[in-house]
């Protein structure tokens, strides 16, 4: 059964398997773990995931030869033991035969190759049609700041038509002829099959009054274990030995053996070679000490004071390497009643985690730091020679320790009597899962305890040898190797770090050659061994009588004693020798295996005694036979589920997820041990119950040195029993180990409190999932010690991160798949999913001091995207379960009920108005024009007037990039050159009344004159813009498709345009034969035409007006003579338009607003325009500002594009200004169809409030299709007004104020007033009620310039006939509205208007057609968008759309490509946490991709088009499991 399970998993061994290997694979068969992860992923075989795509040049982070292999197989300190023994996993992997079909290449196909796929059509659209010829023009216009590279044909266009019928705008249309790319549809099938997600319900009525988005929390599952045994009592260790000399003090100790053996050897170190360097003696040791206190009290001075004072603290500076100079600083500061505080070398200006050491120096008030010559000179050193400052650090005094430097005491001298009292001996560091680092203080007291039990536990005796592995500065290495063995006048060997990673057998052979009775290694040092001591044949074990294992309460510390028993048994080492133990820097030694005394048998496996525990005796398997009597070492098989629970429940081995625990041992002599619970108050656990250990003992840490809320929390916590009494009048010390007590008053330990993950209501162990991620075969792909594992934060749950080294040769597939099987595993085995999974390069991850990972600096490095992964799978879908509930739709409530609900509520309709029109001013005007009374006014018989009148008076300025006038129009000018151009269309190009013609000119005098050279002779102007010269290919198809779409009989244009059209080039990009006439106005006669056209109504088509929405689609609408003279007047009024005002126009002049402002305003009003062509601002950033100064102009107009520029260029050199004064403004108006961009308003007020720009000047405008001027602020009237409200309630379409500053407020300022004329209402998209002032919905609007209709070729009026001619269901159903096609809300304010009434304010949310529908909810884009661009200082812009349910973030990355990966975890995070939203898809592209139109709006759907078509060339994408 095995072995089939197995059987597909392990890479086939090469050949016959030989003796070396058998036990190795026995030992590897034994391991439950590994099995259990092999027989989990089984499972998974069949589901497919979507491989992340890459840039090719991400991929080489740089060449693998410049990789330096992490230390020693990079394993880490706390390194696990054998998972898989080493040389069965470097057989390669045979190419497929023997791995899940789903590991084959996951996307057929290179990333050029695309076959056929189906177009998908936008949800809520209908299947597209199939593309016309005029529908696969694509869309960018040539003043565009930026440019789509396209790899291929462009991003498609769109034409109005299709939404189905009668759902007005609130249908998005559908794709036409998108060619989606199988590559990148492929994979989002791949990952919507593996979300298998269910549709979402639709948007809820949003009468019920529902604002809060309550997160689920998760409900306990009645069906979960919970704990059933007794409560448990307290285990008390054997009393401590009386009746022995023990001496009164370390020192003492010390005393008595350097006076009276100054010649036992003390300390031996070794080299990196394994030679002895140096032994210290007894008596060097006291000689060197007292001469080192005695220069510490005397020598050091400051200022004639001595610099310290007995209990100050002293810093110990001293390298792995020298434990001999540690040993003398150690107990000379303690002779000179200092306090040493030893903490790890600095090696570079900034360590992981040496600023949290700075603080604990300081915090100590260290001042002098310890170190030895050799070390002194590696330190970094500043320019002055001296040894630099490093981040966060005190000033510190450094003092050489080495002999020449310390002066000898005179004979009289003695240190003071030291006492084994309350004061602080030394000062431990211990780092907490947050990173900070505190101080652990240990007493006098504490420290003679903990030497005595450890004497007495371990039966050391005098003069025994020692071999020590482990870090001598802190925790048992410490302990053991430091102090018990002064105490005992024992000989330490000690093996440094180096010298193991050189030569792990080093401390087995050094255990040989000194005959050592004890050695002291972590189940690293027995892994690295393992893999080591082929060929070894002469070692022998046979002198140990205790290995004891330091970290025996790490999960994998078991696989490492059994392996190494297994191998070394046959070289003299006894199963009974081998002794975990487990500690913890607050409690020092909680627990450790004792040497088995005779006088206990086999009698020992019964139920444990006295404390009712429902374990049984066949929970703990007896892993050896107990033949030298004592409680024999136990193992635990623990159900992995039981755990998260905190509970323990028995599993047999054949389960999948398992813990299998070794006891650590009985507890120390003269301690007494308890189980609490982990949160609330400190029960007593029940005997089958995890807690977190707690410990009273006289030899356990006293405090967080300066912390005394946390110290009274930690070091005196006093246990409750179940009734709330306290066990004992003495307070226990928490351990920060979780464990239980087993039988035979075993302690065993399953996990720290450090490493806890609670995810929902379960409980997960770090050191558990690393363990998991090792057993998937991980030696090709990742280095195995190098794996850290946290967890962050992230919508009110923890979710859990791995990160791993990636070997440099592994390739990007292999990595990918061994990243999803690891997925998989941790999934099946611990039922929790992994919200990310990172690889990085070898050697990047911050090391400790001793070659593990810094975890708290590596969480710190992901959260501030300082990572810089190579590969990311984040998987949100499964991990976050906590989401609010998707909104349901509520049975229809109906507009009267809206209304009436609204009445009781208090509520007012909210609709609003501009200003009446006075007809006297306007008929007055009409009577002087046309001295016909009553009659209408078109515009060319304006200008014909002014012509007549006011001949010489400057309508037009046209400004260069320099700033020169390159071209003027007089009224006498500008009619003449229309004479001259209608007289061509009617000689040359022989049109007729009512003939459309295209006008493509770039931006000037040229294109106003031809507009009214079409009037003059009843054509309709059409205008376009020309195509870029060095972008055809995207383009030319757009000019082509309006002057198809328009049906234009002609096109007017300059020559060099003209000959642009025809070109070559251009032959490339569209059918050049299929052009109508061009007639080019350079160079055409001067001639007068017979009669200048009058329309017969005011109703009669003036001119057409094409533009492409933000959604991507081309709309052409229909201005009549009557709406275009409306449109002029409301504006003349608005802004207070008069002949003698100038006015600086910086707008392109084919649409909207910013044709109105160029070709009609200035004719009607008589004003004089600057006008300032934004693209010459490429060159010439400030020249729309000095133009606005240098022609006093108190009105000026611009664009956000230009804003954006102005800001952005101009931002850091305000000096090219020099002269520009900008107090003449009285107003400057963003023209816009979107909501306002408040944040860029603000920076462009500040930036140029200097230059004398009122703060109250800037302010926006709004218009659209429908209708292209709503709100304009003018001249008069109240400032725009400011208002937050609730994000959440936004997307319910509610709307709900809060105060500036309150969690989830958006600020949204007013578009400006809405123009004279203009009525507005706010309508429910579906019912077409209307809607209270509470309420978000579509913005209606009735205005005497409405366009009268969308003109498109198709024929389909009828399907957007409601977007001119609407009704309200209910109410004033007479009105005629047209839609918007905007989201918007009303707000009465306190400020009045012109006539005295209260202002009513028109707010704009943004567009119906960019909406997302998600979980049942609305959602703008621009507010995702807005939170993702402030997760990251790299983010330069973004643009979010939905693809088949999924949420796609598009990224501009403005920094190094291999930073790309780090963004991937940020931007999920912010958009979970920020709109409770799960992102499908992260697509990372270069700046620039974004495409924006010519106002300076992003095209989204163009984006999408793009994205699916595979044309962004993608740094990386990444799909979100």
């Amino acid at each position: 059964k095995r072995a089939k399970l197995l059987a597909r998993y392990i890479p086939l061994l090469q050949g016959k398997v030989g003796h070396s290997k058998v036990y190795l694979l026995l030992c590897f068969y034994v391991d439950v773990h590994t099995e259990a992860v092999q027989a989990a992923l089984a499972k998974y075989k069949e589901r497919k995931m979507p491989m992340p795509s890459k840039r090719r040049s991400v991929l080489v982070h740089s060449s693998v030869e410049t990789y330096t292999p992490p230390d020693t197989s990079s394993a880490s300190e706390d390194e696990g033991s054998l998972r898989r023994p080493g040389r069965l996993t470097s057989t390669p992997l045979q190419s497929h035969s023997n791995i899940e079909p789903w590991l084959d290449r996951v996307i057929q196909g290179s990333s050029t190759s695309s076959s056929a796929s189906s177009t998908s059509s936008h949800p809520g659209g209908r299947p597209a049609a199939a593309p016309s010829a005029a529908a696969t023009a694509t869309l960018t216009g040539p003043a565009e700041f930026r440019h789509v590279r396209a790899a291929g044909p462009g991003p498609r266009l769109r034409p109005v038509s299709g939404g189905s019928a009668g759902s007005g705008l609130s249908a998005p249309l559908p794709v036409a002829g998108v060619p989606v790319s199988s590559r990148v549809s492929s994979k989002i099938q791949q990952l919507l099959n593996t979300l298998k997600r269910p549709k979402r319900p639709p948007l809820k009525e949003f009468f019920v009054d529902d604002f809060e988005e309550l997160l689920e929390v998760q409900q306990p599952d009645p069906n979960q274990p919970k704990p059933e045994g007794s409560q448990m009592v307290v285990l008390k260790g054997e009393p401590l030995a009386v009746g022995i000399p023990w001496p009164p003090s370390l020192l003492a100790a010390l005393q008595r053996w350097g006076t009276t053996q100054p010649k036992a050897p003390c300390l031996t170190a070794l080299d990196t070679a394994g030679k002895a360097v140096y032994t210290l003696t007894y008596g060097k040791l006291w000689s060197r000490s007292l001469k080192l206190a005695y220069t510490l009290l005397n020598k050091l001075t400051s200022k004639n004071e001595p610099l310290l004072n007995p209990g100050d603290r002293v810093a110990l500076v001293f390298p792995n390497s020298d434990p001999v100079m540690f040993m003398v600083a150690f107990y000379g500061c303690l002779l000179a009643e200092l306090v040493p505080v030893p903490i790890e070398v600095p090696l570079t200006r900034k360590d992981a985690g040496s600023q949290q050491v700075g603080f604990l120096l300081g915090s100590c008030g260290v001042t002098l730091a310890l170190t030895t010559d050799a070390c002194q000179k590696g330190l970094p050193k500043a320019q002055t020679g001296e040894v630099a400052t490093f981040k966060g650090w005190p000033p510190l005094a450094w003092l050489v320790i080495d002999g020449k430097h310390l002066t000898k005491p005179p004979k009289d001298w003695h240190p003071q009597a030291q006492d084994a009292g309350a004061g602080t001996a030394y000062i431990e560091y211990k780092t907490s899962k947050e990173g900070s680092t505190v101080g652990v203080t240990v007493s006098h007291a504490s420290l003679l305890a903990q030497c005595r039990a450890l004497t007495q536990a371990c039966g050391y005796s005098e003069a025994e040898t020692l071999t020590n592995v482990l870090d001598f500065k802190r925790d048992a290495g410490l302990w053991h190797g430091v102090l018990t063995s002064v105490m005992n006048r024992m000989h330490v060997i000690s093996i440094p770090y180096a010298l193991m990673k050189v030569n792990p057998l080093s401390w087995i052979q050094k255990v040989c050659s000194y005959k050592a009775r004890a050695a002291l290694v972590k189940s690293r040092d027995m892994h690295w061994s393992l893999l080591a001591q082929r060929g070894q044949r002469d070692v022998s074990l046979s002198s140990l009588r205790m290995l004891i294992v330091a970290d025996g309460a790490n999960p994998w510390s078991i696989s490492s004693c059994d392996a190494f028993l297994n191998v070394f048994q046959s070289r003299g080492l006894r199963p009974e020798v081998i002794c975990p133990c487990a500690t913890s820097p607050e409690a020092l030694t909680v627990a450790i295996r004792r040497l088995q005394s005779r006088g206990f048998g086999a009698a020992s496996f019964c139920r444990q005694g006295g404390h009712g525990c429902p374990l049984s005796a066949t929970l703990l398997l007896s892993s050896r036979p107990p033949d030298l009597g004592g409680p024999p070492p136990r193992k635990a098989v623990l159900s992995m589920n039981g755990l998260s629970f905190g509970v323990i429940r028995v599993d047999t081995e054949e389960k999948l997820s398992v813990l299998t625990v070794q006891d650590v041992g009985q507890v120390l002599p003269g301690a007494d041990v308890c189980v609490v619970k982990v949160e609330g108050a400190p029960y007593l656990c029940k005997t089958d119950e995890v807690g977190e250990i707690c410990v009273h003992s006289s030899a356990t840490g006293t405090a967080y040195y300066g912390l005394l809320g946390i110290t009274k929390s930690v070091f005196e916590t006093v246990p409750l029993t179940a009734g709330g009494a306290p066990v004992s009048e003495r307070p226990f010390t928490r351990t920060g180990l979780l464990g239980f007590v087993g039988p035979d008053d075993l302690v065993f330990v399953v996990g720290k409190l450090d490493g806890l993950m609670v995810v929902g209501v379960r409980r997960h162990n770090a050191d558990d999932v690393v363990a998991t991620a090792l057993a998937v075969e991980p030696m090709k792909f990742v280095y195995r010690g190098r794996i850290a594992v946290f967890s962050v934060t992230v919508l009110h749950d923890d979710r859990i991160v791995l990160v791993a080294e990636q070997r440099p040769d592994a390739s990007e597939e292999d990595s990918f798949q061994w990243m999803s099987r690891v997925l998989q595993a941790i999934d099946s085995i611990h039922q929790v999913g992994v919200y990310c999974l990172a690889l990085v390069p070898a050697n990047t991850l911050p090391k400790a001091p001793l070659g593990g990972i810094h975890i708290s600096e590596t969480k710190q490095r992901f959260l501030e995207g300082m990572l810089h992964p190579c590969n990311v799978l984040m998987c949100p879908h499964t991990c976050v379960t906590n989401l609010p509930k998707p909104r349901q739709k509520q049975p229809e409530v109906g507009p009267a009920s809206m209304i009436v609900g609204n009445l009781v509520a208090g509520k007012r309709i909210a609709q609003a108005s501009g200003r009446e029109l006075a007809h006297l001013e306007d008929s007055d005007q009409a009577r002087k024009v046309t001295a016909v009374p009553g009659s209408f006014l078109f515009l060319p018989d304006v200008l014909q007037w002014r012509a007549h009148t006011t001949p010489d008076h400057p309508l037009f300025l046209l400004l260069n990039a320099k700033g020169t006038v390159t071209s003027t129009a007089t009224c006498v000018q500008l009619h003449k050159r229309a004479e001259r151009v209608a007289a061509a269309l009617m000689e040359k190009a022989r049109l007729n009344v009512g003939d459309h013609v295209a006008l493509v000119y770039p931006p000037g005098v040229d294109l106003i004159a031809a507009f009214y050279g079409c009037l003059y002779c009843g054509c309709v102007p059409v205008t376009v813009r020309p195509p870029h010269p060095q972008n055809l290919a995207t383009t030319l198809p757009t000019v082509k498709m309006i002057v198809e779409v328009s049906k234009s009989a002609c096109v007017l244009t300059t020559q060099a345009i003209m000959r642009l059209l025809k070109s070559k080039d251009a032959g490339a990009a569209v059918d050049v034969r299929t052009w109508p006439t061009i007639v080019d106005t350079d160079d055409i006669p001067k001639k007068k035409v017979a009669s200048i056209f009058r329309p017969p109504s005011p109703d009669v088509l003036a001119y057409l007006d094409f533009s492409v929405s933000t959604t991507g689609i081309l709309a052409g609408v229909k201005m009549s003579h009557a709406a275009t003279s409306a449109l002029c007047r409301s504006i003349k009024l608005q802004c207070e338009l008069y002949p003698s005002r100038q006015i600086a126009i910086c707008l392109d002049p084919y649409c909207g607003l910013g044709f109105a402002l160029w070709c009609l305003c200035s004719v009607y009003s008589g004003h004089q325009s600057v006008l300032v062509p934004p693209l010459e601002l490429e060159s010439n950033v400030s020249l729309w500002l000095s133009a606005v100064s240098q022609y006093k102009a108190r009105v000026t107009f611009c664009s956000y594009s230009v804003m954006e520029m102005c800001t952005r260029g101009l931002g850091t050199q305000t000096g090219v200004l020099r002269g520009v004064n900008l107090s003449c403004v009285r107003t400057c108006m963003v023209v816009a169809e979107e909501r306002p961009r408040i944040a860029l308003t603000q920076s462009f007020s500040k930036l140029f409030k200097d230059l004398g720009l009122p703060a109250r000047a800037v302010s926006t405008t709004f218009g659209c299709r429908v209708n292209v001027a709503i709100c304009l602020q003018g001249t008069a009237g109240p400032d725009p007004t400011t208002v937050y409200v609730d994000m959440r309630a936004l997307r319910h379409d509610r709307v709900r104020l809060v105060e500036r500053g309150s969690p989830h407020s958006l600020p949204l300022t007013e578009s400006g007033k809405i123009l004279p004329g203009v009525k507005v209402i706010i309508a429910h998209t579906e019912t077409k009620g209307p809607l209270g002032d509470s309420h978000l919905g579509e913005i209606w609007v009735s205005s005497p310039h409405n366009a009268t209709g969308y003109y498109t070729v198709y024929g389909e009026e009828a399907l957007h006939a409601d977007h001119f001619s609407a009704r309200l269901s209910f109410g004033d159903t007479q009105t005629i509205w047209a839609r918007t096609g905007y989201l918007g809300f009303l707000r009465r304010t306190e400020l009045t208007d012109a006539s005295g009434e209260r202002h009513d304010a028109l707010y704009v949310v943004g567009s119906l057609d960019e909406t997302l529908e998600l979980r049942g909810m609305r959602y703008h884009p621009i507010d995702i968008e807005t939170s993702v661009v402030r997760a990251h200082r790299s983010i330069a812009e973004c643009a979010v759309f939905t693809w088949t349910n999924l949420l796609v973030v598009v990224v501009e990355l403005d920094g190094l490509e291999q930073d790309a990966l780090d963004l991937v975890a940020l931007v999920t995070n912010v958009v979970l946490e920020e709109h409770h939203l799960v992102v499908g898809v992260v697509v990372i592209v270069d700046p620039g991709v974004i495409p924006i139109n010519s106002r300076g709006e992003k095209q989204r759907m163009h984006l999408r088009d793009g994205f699916l078509a595979d044309q962004l060339d993608p740094i990386y994408v990444a799909y979100n499991m």
